[in-house]
Order: structure tokens, then sequence, then C-alpha cells
């Protein structure tokens, strides 16, 4: 009786005042209601919501024909048990191509057990986990360096792990230097340095370049790391500030990054200041239960690809055999089939042994609707 003396008095009000929007207004809310059954009814045959919008970047691939291709564009979640002291366990894939360049320049490193690999007497947090994707470019000389110097020189810093911030900008300083000092390396030949490096719960991403770090977060997409573009408007004042200029989005019409170690043909002499920066970015973040894994990719993943599709063929990959080095070839076959025009390599981290969690959809416990009764009388009113 409540329910229709209430609608009785909507009525009465609509009466004396509804006009043509009005009855918009009732159509949009019948074509809502069937949207919203035929969406029921698509859910639970495992058919994506036909009014929800599609990842833009994700429509060559049969990956994305199901509801968990919509995770991050419905912001759905899962239970978690946000007090809980979360250790993550660290498995990595990683998977490397060519693609059409004649040389393949790229290196990488995944190490997984950061005590086991390292032969030092200084205490760290544990578990502890490196990985790092070189690009390079002008030769290997560079990327091969850094790949087998880098994590040497993080961990022999003296501020090495009480001050891990300090000592990797110093790191990436030191491994600049010595690929200026070392005769056998051509001046020529440069890498972008991106690393991650985990200490317990403690992520620390540096970037130095336009490779990419992107955190799967329950289906969503969180980008740890910004391309060093010279177009980009930070780099571009920089670089402009320094008596670089950009041709064409070429820095000094040379290089296609603001950001890189080696190169010492543009920078010239030690101690100069440079347009072309060796400087890295550093993200830090605690690793929680809702963060399922990590992506470190090329550019010439990201030139053909969206973080948040990436995020999403690896999440629907990992439900299926939960082995990250196919979540990585995956990743690069799906690039090398949308035609990139760069090397491929790409790592996938995950942090827990098990496969992500079936998103749910959160309940709204508060409802307003108007029963078929009333919205039958409304009709009728609004017909007449």
């Amino acid at each position: 009786m409540a329910q229709e003396t209430n609608a009785s008095l909507q009525i009465e009000r609509l009466d004396g005042g509804c006009s043509g929007t009005c009855k918009g207004s009732v159509s949009a809310m019948e074509d809502e209601k069937d949207e919203n059954l035929d969406n029921l009814n698509q859910l639970t045959t495992g058919k994506p919501p036909r009014n929800v919008k599609m990842v833009r970047h994700c429509s060559s691939s049969a990956f994305f024909t199901d509801f968990e291709s919509e995770i991050a564009i419905l912001g759905l979640v899962s239970p978690s048990s946000e007090n809980s002291v979360f250790l993550p366990i660290f498995r990595s894939g990683s998977w490397s191509e060519k693609g059409p360049k004649q040389f393949m320049e790229d290196e990488h490193i995944c190490i997984d057990n950061l005590h086991k690999h390292l032969v030092t007497s200084a205490e760290l947090p544990s578990p502890g986990a490196f990985y790092g994707v070189f690009d390079g470019h002008g030769g290997t000389d560079a990327a091969s360096f850094t790949r087998e110097n880098i994590l040497n020189f993080i961990v022999e810093d003296s501020q090495f792990p009480s001050g891990t911030k300090r000592a990797i900008k110093s790191a990436f300083m030191k491994t600049d230097h010595a690929l200026a000092d070392t005769k056998s390396i051509d001046s020529s030949s440069g890498t972008t340095v991106l690393m991650a490096l985990i200490l317990g719960r403690t992520m620390l991403i540096a970037n130095a370049g336009d490779s990419r770090a992107v955190l799967g977060k329950r289906g969503r997409a969180v980008e740890l790391s910004k391309d060093h573009k010279p177009n980009c408007s930070s780099e571009r004042q920089r670089i402009e500030r320094l008596g670089g200029v950009i041709y064409d989005g070429y820095l000094n019409g040379q290089l296609s990054v603001a950001r890189a170690l080696g190169d010492w043909h543009i920078k010239g002499s030690k101690g100069s200041k440079s347009p072309l920066s060796s400087e890295p970015e550093l993200k830090e973040i605690n690793l929680t239960e809702e963060d399922e894994f990590l992506i470190l990719g090329c550019d010439g993943l990201w030139d053909v690809m969206s973080s948040q599709c990436a995020v999403t063929i690896v999440r629907k990959e990992l439900m299926m055999h939960n082995d990250p080095e196919s979540c990585s070839k995956a990743l690069v076959t799906e690039a090398l089939q949308r035609n990139t025009c760069d090397n491929l390599t790409v790592l996938v981290i995950c942090f827990s042994p098990d496969p992500p969690p079936k998103i749910e959809i959160p309940r709204n416990h508060r409802r307003r609707s108007i029963s078929a009764e009333g919205l039958d009388r409304l009709k009728g009113i609004l017909n007449n």
C-alpha cells in the first residue's frame, strides 16, 4: 500500500506538468530496464554486455570475447583481505622477437630470487627480485654491458640497501660513465633502461627511456613509468633549455628517446650537461594482494598496444594456464600481428603462485525502482 500511495502521489505530480520531455524520460527508463535485463541474460551466458564500451586498442584478437575483458572498464572488484600481511612470491617469464628489424638489439634480465643470485653480506629484505629490459640502439654493446653490470653497481653502492633510491640513481650514472670509459664499446651505442627492484613488499621502478612498466591490479592497468619521448612537454622543455633541438620527434634529429645510457657521440664529454639525460625517474609502491602481475616491455609493444589491453591479455592468459612465459609470448605475438616496426621484448612477473581470481560483480544493495503496476498507470496517464 505504501508503495502504491507513493506511486500515486508521483503520478499526480507528473499529471499536472508532464510534457514530451517527461515522456522521453519514461521511455528511457523502459529502454534502460530492457537493456539491464538483456545484460543480465548475457552475463549468465558468458557474453559481454552490449552497451559497455570495449577497450579501444583490443580489437584485433580473439582474446576479448568474454566478460573478463571488461574488468577495468566496469571497475569490478574481487574480495581480498586488505588487513592480511601480503608477501609476494615471484614467478616470471620472458619472450623476445627480432620483429621486422634486421638485428636484435634488446637485452633483458629476470632474477626471481635475488638472495640466491647475489654474493653479498648486505642484509636484504626478503623476498627479493630484480628484472630489467634494455632496449639498445646503435648496436648491442651498451645494452649488453648494462645488463651485465647495473645490478652490481646498485648492490655495491655504499648507500644500499638503506638508501636504495640513491643507490639506483648512482648506479645509472656509474653505468653511463663506464660506457664512456670502456674503449671496446662504440661511442654511438646506447640503450634505454627499465628495471624493477623488489625487496619485501617494496617495489622500485626505475626508467630512462621509452620502455614501460604496467601493473595489473585486479584487472586494471596502472602505469608505473613514463615514456621519455622528445615530444613529451616536460622532456621538450628540458631539452630546449640545455640547447638541444627536436626534429620530427627526434632529439637533435638523431634519437627517438629523451633519456638513455651511452650515446656519448651526442652527450659529448663527461661532466657536460647534455640534452640527452641518463637520470632515471623512480616510482615506489608497496605491493598488496590486489597487485597480481607486472609487465615490462620495450616500446615495440606499446607502439601498437595500450597498457589496459596488455593487462587484459595477460590476466586472461594466466586464468587459463597460469604461465607467465606464455603470457609474454602472447603479447609479443599480438604485437607482431599488429605490425609493430621494432624489436620486441616482454617480461611478465607474477606476485603469487596462484592464477588471478575470478572477478565478481559487486551487488548494489540500494535499489530504486517503480512497481510494474505503478509503471502501467504512469504510461496510461501519459498516453492520455
